[in-house]
């Protein structure tokens, strides 16, 4: 199987200080990968490397491949072809992903136009608005020309981590990295969304990196899991068998107070 996603001995420091060692990891097409790590482990730092995202203060070493190509050492304006195409970002926070001057129909319009003119098609306002209400429907957006007219903090939390994820599948990338997307939503819309993340990209045979601190969200969604653990990869591998039996320390403490935290609630009145 070709693989999507290829990270290798990558090293991350800042002021003399190493935050990542010797991460090394790959994701297959179509294949849904869970990174999970307490915070501060190195998750987001991760997936802001492969992104090509890292501040200027902070130092990779190593190698990315991004759909073949190299992610280290590129050049910003070399990457921003694969943003979109190859990968695109859904963040945890919503509010900070919108823009807060423009209307939902608009921002994901933008995206549509852009992943378009990277076709070359150029595309008229009508058939924009057409896309922007397919996309919205696609997220369980209830009624889509409704919240296209809205601006970002007209909406819940929850209705805009789907527009956030709409203006992601409009790029229709390869790689979807999905970070702590559901950690600032209540309960019962964290469930919706997972299962809305999972179905497109079963649907879209999109690649998932799906970061989270959460054992049993990871084991919803992802098929393969990795553990981080103060900057370094611990563990991995199948989620069943990683959470049914955990090699490292770490890993079974992870696992025992997520099934202490499932009985506890089980006992509540």
């Amino acid at each position: 199987m070709s693989t999507l996603l290829s990270v290798e001995n990558l090293d991350i420091r800042t002021a003399g200080r190493t935050l990542l060692s010797g991460v090394s990891f790959s994701i297959a097409p179509g294949e849904r990968v869970g990174l999970i790590g307490e915070s501060g482990s190195g998750k987001s730092l991760t997936a802001l490397a492969v992104l090509g995202l890292l501040p200027d203060s902070m130092r990779a070493a190593g190698t990315i491949l991004l759909d073949g190509h190299p992610v280290i050492g590129a050049r910003d304006r070399d990457l921003v072809p694969l943003r979109g195409v190859s990968v695109a970002a859904v963040f945890q926070e919503p509010m900070t992903a919108l823009d807060p001057l423009m209307r939902i129909g608009d921002q994901v319009g933008e995206v549509v136009r852009r992943r378009a003119l990277r076709d070359g098609a150029r595309l008229g306002k009508t058939e924009v608005r057409a896309r922007v209400s397919v996309l919205l429907e696609r997220v369980a957006l209830p009624e889509p020309e409704r919240i296209a007219r809205a601006w970002p903090h007209e909406i819940s939390g929850g209705q805009r981590q789907r527009a956030a994820i709409a203006m992601a599948l409009a790029c229709r990338p390869k790689l979807l990295i999905a970070d702590e997307p559901t950690t600032a939503l209540d309960v019962t819309t964290q469930a919706e969304i997972l299962k809305l993340l999972e179905a497109l990209v079963r649907d879209e045979g999109m690649g998932l990196l799906f970061i989270s601190h959460d054992l049993p969200v990871v084991a919803t969604i992802a098929q393969r899991a990795l553990v981080m653990r103060h900057g370094q990869l611990i563990e991995e591998g199948p989620v069943g068998p990683l959470f049914d039996r955990p090699a490292h320390p770490y890993t079974e403490g992870l696992v025992a107070a997520a099934r202490a935290f499932d009985a506890a609630l089980e006992m509540a009145p």
